[in-house]
């Protein structure tokens, strides 16, 4: 079979399994073949090798199965680079890009920022802050030791060397204070029908088991004890959780809450300020 002939039948097998069945059909061959996207299309009236066809099958039956594509390949790109993933962590997603802007912007006035990620999964949002800020302290913690060792790897592999890996269950592996505190943690509840078409993904870092509110809650709660005077607080979380959420820094007595909204327009970010020592 020709190349493009191979293409065109995956792109509709993945029809009704991708939003980008297309895109994901090129990316598969593209691994299978080490070519890029652009040499792909120069081939496309050449004959497939055998051996390429059957890997490129294998890994295109997983894909039907629903099983993430970042996880077939290894790797997903965020921010300027890409991150090694496993089943073991999040796929990071482009939303997650916005936390790491306004991250950015708070800590513009400060040098030499102590920064922690809680949840770090795959090291996402704590290497996109210490690409952009070398001069950051960060650390990043997480529950689970693979993950930890998946966000390792990838800190290694992009020499970013000012961050400081940690175990434990939120702020449980932290010391000191710091001028910011990041994190994504699962927010999706337990009952919403999104979470069958992220079955692939761990659980663990998805959802709480209740109404998604609660690492959210324990988070922001527990927030002020870790923070400088003027320090900030910044959570992702659900499209429908800002009030819920922006309630949550005030009770606890944040100042300066306000929520940014994703490129699809949606709530996805929220920041507070803690004012008191």
């Amino acid at each position: 079979m020709k190349l493009g002939e191979l293409l065109m039948d995956a792109q509709a097998r993945l029809g009704d399994v991708s939003d980008s069945p297309r895109l994901d059909a090129e990316l598969l061959m593209a691994h299978c073949t080490e070519w890029s996207r652009g040499q792909l299309f120069m081939r496309l009236r050449d004959p497939v090798d055998p051996a390429v066809q059957a890997e490129f099958e294998a890994l295109l039956a997983r894909r039907m199965r629903g099983i993430p594509i970042a996880y077939l390949l290894g790797e997903r790109g965020f921010w300027t680079f890409d991150l090694a993933v496993t089943p073991d962590v999040l796929v990071p997603r482009p939303e997650t890009e916005l936390l790491v802007e306004w991250a950015l912007q708070l800590l513009e006035a400060h040098e030499s920022p102590r920064v922690a990620d809680l949840g770090t999964g795959s090291g996402a949002i704590a290497l996109a802050l210490a690409s952009e800020r070398p001069d950051a302290q960060i650390d990043a913690t997480d529950l689970s030791a693979a993950a930890l060792e998946v966000a390792r790897g990838n800190a290694e592999r992009l020499g970013l060397k000012q961050l400081r890996f940690a175990q434990g269950h939120w702020f449980e592996a932290l010391s000191g204070r710091y001028d910011l505190i990041a994190s994504n943690p699962p927010y999706i509840a337990h009952a919403d029908p999104h979470l069958e078409g992220l079955r692939h993904e761990p659980l663990m870092a998805l959802t709480d088991g209740a109404d998604g509110l609660n690492a959210l809650r324990e988070i922001i709660a527990a927030a002020p004890a870790w923070l400088v005077a003027g320090g900030w607080l910044l959570v992702e979380h659900g499209y429908d959780q800002g009030e819920a959420v922006r309630r949550l820094f005030g009770q606890t007595g944040f100042s300066e809450v306000s929520t940014r909204r994703d490129y699809g327009g949606q709530e996805r970010c929220s920041a507070g300020r803690w004012e008191q020592t």
